[in-house]
């Protein structure tokens, strides 16, 4: 005839399984909010414009560096002098990067721009295109998600260590003059390895650029340089996104894009660009929170946690 288990064991045996749950849900990665990262994101159009060396570049700089400071994250604010391609004289740049604890090797690093382009120079309106934008998708899009993920870092570091990068001075440059542009990926794509440096030590597994992945019809192909140059890490991220089931990423070529990723590429890094260059509202002042959507930022950041915490 078989007997009851003991008290005392039955209740040893129950705690077993409660804490067996706890351990398992608290493996799970966080998840990430796309109406919270909105909110980022138009908390940065509600400073104005964030031209380099402006006072709103400064404020942006100092709500950034505040935020990593609450969120128990280092931050090294990176400054550097350069020609200002659309103005007159020298004008500074500050790169943020903000990096969680944990050894060096097979780190990732994640970038955006949070600069804003001075002149709204694709404006159909001809008296406005030498008005500054907000740039709500084109800057506050890729800088909206990295705010977010500071939060989720907090809450639950993942195993490997995350650098995040917030670049200056992408998007001062005149048209059809590249080099005028990603000022600030240059700059630290140069002296990564320089001693004291943040950054300094292996390289990372891979550099990824979130530029304008906000809009609220967002479709983000491969982009071309990407494709070319980093297509193992390229087609990671796409087969990532094909596993989540999330939409906008469509694993086909799209056109080349000189952006942030660029200068990571050229230094011999694994780099790629995650953005949707088919804006109509690129470079006007219609770039504004109203062309950009919650769900949009919501599907960028599930991926980013998913590469975080799911090597």
């Amino acid at each position: 005839m078989a007997r009851s288990l003991p008290h005392s064991v039955l209740a040893f045996f129950m705690l077993f399984l409660v804490m067996a749950a706890a351990e398992q849900a608290s493996a799970q990665p966080p998840v990430f909010s796309g109406d919270q990262a909105f909110q980022w994101l138009e908390k940065q159009c509600d400073i104005g414009p964030r031209t380099p060396g402006s006072e709103g570049n400064a404020r942006l700089r100092a709500i950034i560096m505040d935020h990593a400071a609450a969120c128990g994250l280092s931050a090294a604010e990176l400054c550097f002098s350069a020609d200002n391609p659309m103005g007159d004289g020298p004008v500074q740049i500050c790169n943020i990067v903000v990096s969680t604890p944990g050894p060096r090797e097979n780190r990732l690093w994640l970038g955006a721009h949070f600069d804003s382009r001075p002149v709204s120079d694709r404006d159909p309106d001809p008296d406005k295109r030498h008005q500054p934008l907000v740039g709500a998708n084109d800057g506050a899009s890729g800088v909206a998600v990295l705010l977010h993920l500071m939060e989720l870092l907090a809450r639950q570091a993942p195993a490997r260590g995350v650098d995040l990068l917030f670049l200056d001075g992408e998007d001062s440059g005149s048209s059809g003059a590249p080099l005028e542009f990603c000022l600030g990926s240059a700059h630290l794509a140069r002296t990564w390895q320089d001693f004291g440096s943040p950054l300094a030590g292996p390289p990372p597994a891979g550099v990824i650029i979130l530029d304008m992945i906000g809009d609220a019809d967002l479709a983000i192909p491969m982009e071309r340089y990407s494709l070319q140059y980093s297509p193992e890490l390229l087609h990671k991220i796409f087969d990532r996104a094909a596993a989540l089931g999330l939409p906008a990423f469509l694993a086909e070529p799209g056109p080349a894009v000189y952006d942030d990723h660029v200068p990571f590429i050229q230094a011999g890094l694994p780099a790629v660009d995650l953005i949707d260059f088919d804006y109509p509202q690129w470079h006007t002042t219609a770039d504004t929170p109203a062309a950009c959507s919650p769900a949009s930022l919501g599907q960028v950041g599930t991926l980013m946690v998913d590469l975080l915490y799911n090597e």
